[in-house]
């Protein structure tokens, strides 16, 4: 399907309280393609629809699976499937198997044969034309004749459909979700609901209970009310056997699609064989009209659903609503970063400015208020997915840009742990889970702590969380998965670190990554621990040197000497056919996750002048930097062997330096430690030049809830933080005048004279005075605002004479 125009006349026409309305700069179809047109596979996997910044309700479409092996469904949007229903709840750009796209509606122009309301299949529907897509705004034409547009609030959502003339029906099939692959060990299921039609037959409430998707999840409820603009002619439930195979679980699923059995009843239950259940509006044959619906959900009670339409969406007018989100997302979040747009602006670079500060704006989802397990007061937040993803360099520009927003997370997640036992590393659904490698939560807090945010945050409990997961081994979940350990939450290989000081390939999967990450997380708890519990700093310190033990001095590859590799719990290091450019799929089972140990050998930013002395010295380090952005051959490998395939995380890209997956993210920033800062600067032009673009296809990968567009938007400011460490290192703004809101109301303005010359700086001021260093500290400049002048030129300048980025957790072993 070919894509959009960028404004839509609703959204245009709702440009209402903004002075100036950035949301025309947002292309909303960024990352909704891969490198292939027409197809999803590789792309961001991003959500397209109907959302508020880190709303609970993300309104949009569901579409089926053209291929399963390139399905790309979390977030309900595909470029090339059809359509099965308009559903309340998504999420963005993430991987894996499917999570939510519950509490449904789907306008049909026939129910007769060979439809089958239970079988979805049977009356899905292949879009006409584009797609629409703005800030608030999402419009899709079906195959039947139907057009739907849609907006959406914090807890609810609007459609307007406009039907042709015939038949007209909304199916709400509470049992709908999104399905995953067959084969997926992780697939979710409904396990039960209910649906009542009000006595005017024009509104409808209930539940729906699921269960599973991508992170194995245990059940939970979401409660929703609906309302129709006008009534229907026929209002009927209806009921349905549950044939969905659900692995472990006893159900009719050798019995094959059921037909659904219609009731007089204006309430049915699913009973206690968890039946399907759901209900059919119909409104007489006539002329073409519009048929508005309201839909709010809670996981509290369906009173609650019901109040956020008549607090959020008072309004029947469709347009009200688009109105709203835009003034939402300009006042909260857009007119946070101000740039040039008279005419002389580059409009592209604008597009890759406010497009990337709304997608990692759509996750994680603020529930407070909505917490159906425990009452403590605290904040909620959910649908951190994941935690693993977003540390390296989004929750950075939370700190800077929410920090009432990331308050209000960091208490969110130290209340998970007291309530639930352990912080996440991803959650959804009201579950921990899953644990892609480290506990990295505890680089969250650390980085929030080091940059002194305080506010209602309890730092004694959050201390206590980190410690908890850096000494208590969580249980084996026995998630098929992975089998080995806790998929859960905290870290499943604690035993070998604990016994060993590395995680030994004999006894758990993913021992590079593991070793990698745990390494960071005792360093994030070595920086809390000195001013929560300095007695303990030592410690900590002395663990986050773990990676030092798997790093083989006389591993070579591609005529370099020195890596990361795989060790045994006997102390030896497997040298058995192992080669850093391979790590075995890099899924759960393999060596390393999402990365090859070659990545991964660059990946310990708090000790940058132990691993620059272990690579051979600046000089090899900067060879080994150089090799990283280069275009590979076959012919640089061993003959007939390619590179490391990493299916959609590396579709499209032909480095070994691999954007598209986070553990890269702050590599090509590394020169700045050896202070030549200008290769760090070409190269990081190099890779967003390449891969990322005001396109479908703008992003190198999923967009991983933000975080791919939140490295780009690091770019475009100039800055990179170092996570766990109030540090940034100096880039290349790429805006001659940026005035960013920091710290709630100050404001740091970045300035980039030269900058239609060249973008390599040749000289820096911060304050107002010459600065020598690539970098600087969040009490520079993120505290109480300040100002930072890049002189640029087109020549690579080696300007830095003063000392290096720091190495905090410098400790060799």
């Amino acid at each position: 399907m070919r894509l959009h125009p960028l404004f839509s006349v609703s959204t245009l026409a709702a440009v209402a309280a903004a002075q100036v309305d950035y949301s025309q700069y947002v292309n909303a179809f960024m990352g909704s393609e891969g490198p292939t047109p027409g197809q999803g596979y590789g792309g961001g996997d991003i959500f397209v629809g109907g959302a508020r910044p880190f709303g609970v309700v993300k309104f949009g479409i569901d579409t089926t699976a053209a291929n399963w092996s390139i399905a790309v469904l979390n977030g309900g949007w595909t470029p090339d499937g059809n359509v099965t229903a308009i559903s309340m709840m998504h999420e963005s750009g993430t991987g894996g198997a499917p999570k939510y796209g519950i509490i449904p509606q789907m306008p049909l122009t026939s129910v007769d044969p060979p439809v089958n309301i239970l079988d979805n299949l049977t009356y899905s529907q292949p879009r006409v034309g584009n797609d629409t897509a703005t800030v608030g705004y999402f419009k899709t034409s079906l195959q039947n004749g139907v057009t739907a547009e849609l907006s959406a609030s914090q807890h609810a959502g609007i459609v307007q459909y406009s039907f042709p003339s015939g038949e007209k029906h909304i199916l709400v099939d509470v049992s709908h979700y999104l399905p995953g692959n067959p084969g997926d060990p992780s697939p979710q299921f409904y396990v039960g609901g209910e649906i009542e039609i009000g006595s005017d037959g024009k509104s409808y409430q209930g539940y729906g209970t699921y269960i599973g998707g991508w992170n194995n999840g245990a059940p939970y409820t979401v409660y929703f009310y609906a309302e129709f603009s006008e009534a229907p002619s026929i209002a009927q439930t209806f009921s349905g056997v549950n044939t969905d195979p659900m692995p472990r679980y006893q159900n009719l699923a050798n019995g094959g699609i059921s037909e659904p059995v219609f009731g007089n009843q204006t309430k049915v239950t699913s009973g206690p064989m968890n039946h399907r259940v759901g209900a059919l509006f119909s409104w007489n044959d006539g002329p073409a009209s519009q048929i508005v619906s309201r839909i709010g959900i809670s996981f509290i009670s369906t009173d609650k659903a019901r109040s956020y339409i008549d607090s959020e969406i008072p309004s029947w007018n469709l347009n009200d609503t688009v109105a709203d989100a835009v003034q939402e997302w300009n006042r909260d979040v857009f007119s946070k970063i101000q740039v040039p747009i008279d005419g002389s602006a580059n409009v592209t670079n604008l597009r890759l400015l406010y497009s990337s500060l709304y997608f990692m704006h759509l996750m994680p989802s603020n529930r407070t208020g909505e917490n159906p397990l425990w009452d403590s007061g605290e904040p909620f937040w959910d649908d951190f997915y994941t935690l693993w993803d977003i540390f390296r360099c989004t929750v950075s520009f939370y700190h800077i840009l929410q920090p009432e927003y990331y308050e209000s997370m960091i208490r969110g997640l130290i209340d998970i742990y007291r309530y639930q036992g352990f912080l996440p590393d991803g959650r959804s659904g009201n579950w921990n889970g899953l644990v892609q490698g480290g506990s990295n939560a505890d680089n969250v807090l650390a980085d929030a702590y080091v940059k002194g945010l305080r506010g209602a945050i309890n730092w004694t409990d959050g201390y206590a969380a980190m410690v908890k997961d850096a000494e208590v081994v969580p249980y084996n979940t026995y998630d098929p998965t992975d089998y080995s350990a806790s998929t859960k939450e905290g870290r499943g290989a604690l035993a070998d670190w604990l016994e060993l000081g590395y995680v030994s390939q004999d006894r758990n999967t993913r021992c590079i990554s593991r070793t990698v990450e745990y390494s960071l997380n005792d360093f994030a708890l070595s920086q809390v621990a000195a001013g929560e519990s300095p007695g303990d700093q030592q410690k900590y310190l002395k663990r986050s040197a773990g990676w030092q033990l798997i790093w083989n001095h006389n591993q070579t590859s591609l005529n370099f000497t020195g890596f990361l590799a795989p060790r045994f719990s006997n102390g030896t290091f497997n040298t058995s056919g192992y080669d850093p450019l391979y790590c075995g799929e890099c899924e759960w089972h393999a060596i390393s996750y999402e990365a090859v140990p070659w990545e991964y050998s660059f990946t310990v930013p708090h000790d940058m002048e132990t691993l620059i002395d272990f690579m051979g010295g600046p000089s090899t380090f900067e060879s080994r930097l150089d090799l990283m952005e280069e275009e590979l051959t076959l012919q640089q490998f061993k003959p007939g062997v390619a590179v490391q395939n990493l299916g959609a995380n590396g579709a499209g890209i032909t480095t070994l330096m691999n954007i598209g997956n986070e553990p890269d993210f702050m590599t090509p920033y590394l020169y700045n430690y050896i202070n030549k800062q200008a290769k760090s600067v070409q190269q990081t032009r190099s890779l967003t030049n390449q891969y990322y673009k005001d396109a479908p296809y703008g992003i190198p990968g999923n967009s991983d809830a933000g975080a791919m567009n939140s490295w780009l938007l690091w770019q475009l400011v100039g800055l990179y933080p170092v996570v766990t460490q109030p540090v940034y290192l100096l880039g290349s703004p790429w805006f001659p005048d940026l005035n960013m809101t920091v710290n709630g109301n100050k404001t740091l303005r970045i300035t980039a004279t030269g900058l239609d010359k060249g973008y390599y700086v040749q000289s820096v001021k911060v304050n107002g005075q010459p600065w020598t260093k690539n970098w600087l500290t969040h009490d520079d400049v993120m505290v109480d605002g300040g100002t930072i002048e890049f002189e640029l030129g087109p020549e690579m300048k080696f300007w830095e004479t003063g000392e290096v980025p720091p190495s905090p957790g410098h400790y060799t072993l």
